[in-house]
């Protein structure tokens, strides 16, 4: 039967696949980075620990990701290898500065040919990885308010999340919670805040035990 892979799930396929090969063939630059987004599956930390690769994070949007490539240029930090975000959005290379759906599609189509060399799946090899580096799950809930009471909705849903943020989420008890608008980090028992180090963004970030989180 057919499995459907979020994207997060092909993301990482192709991720893995590329550190991987081109540390087998020796073709992985100096000071490698890896670029993803705040809400991106935290898959992509064992990944690229694994091969000692520098994992950068950036607010949701692609442009962020794309604005690395050229930080990086100027500056010589790193040499950017792949970047990723959870909405299927990927770049091999720096030829663009946005997800490129074409490189994507057929950056997966060589992983698949990979794994039918070798006599697996897709599946086969997402499994393998789970294996590997442990396993990842993930939900998206969308509400829909449009006009401008939506955005009125929305501007107070947020604001009462921020002002009274949970203790918990069902059984999970909320840690510490990144509020991108504030630039503040807050530990929920000490109260101990530090920053976020990003752009300002209306964004909540819960942060739970045994490395789960929620983001509004």
């Amino acid at each position: 039967g057919y499995v459907s892979f979020t994207g997060n799930m092909s993301g990482m396929l192709i991720a893995e696949y590329i550190l991987r090969e081109r540390t087998a063939v020796g073709t992985m630059p100096q000071k490698p980075a890896l670029v993803t987004t705040i809400v991106t599956t935290d898959m992509t930390l064992p990944v690229t620990k694994a091969y000692n690769v520098k994992r950068i994070e950036v607010l949701t949007g692609f442009k962020y990701i794309g604005e690395q490539i050229k930080l990086f240029e100027q500056s010589g930090s790193y040499n950017y290898v792949f970047g990723l975000e959870e909405s299927y959005g990927c770049l091999a290379g720096t030829h663009a500065r946005d997800k490129d759906a074409c490189v994507a599609v057929m950056c997966l189509c060589e992983v698949a040919a990979y794994c039918k060399k070798h006599g697996m799946t897709l599946w086969d090899m997402m499994l393998f990885m789970y294996e590997k580096y442990g396993y990842f799950k993930e939900s998206q809930y969308t509400i829909t308010m449009k006009g401008i009471d939506g955005a009125r909705q929305i501007g107070e849903i947020m604001e009462k999340l921020r002002n009274n943020p949970p203790k918990s989420f069902g059984d999970a008890k909320v840690l510490r919670v990144r509020d991108y608008q504030t630039n503040r980090i807050i530990d929920m028992e000490t109260g101990q805040e530090s920053v976020t180090g990003l752009p300002k963004s209306n964004v909540l970030y819960f942060e739970m035990p045994e490395d789960t989180w929620c983001c509004v």
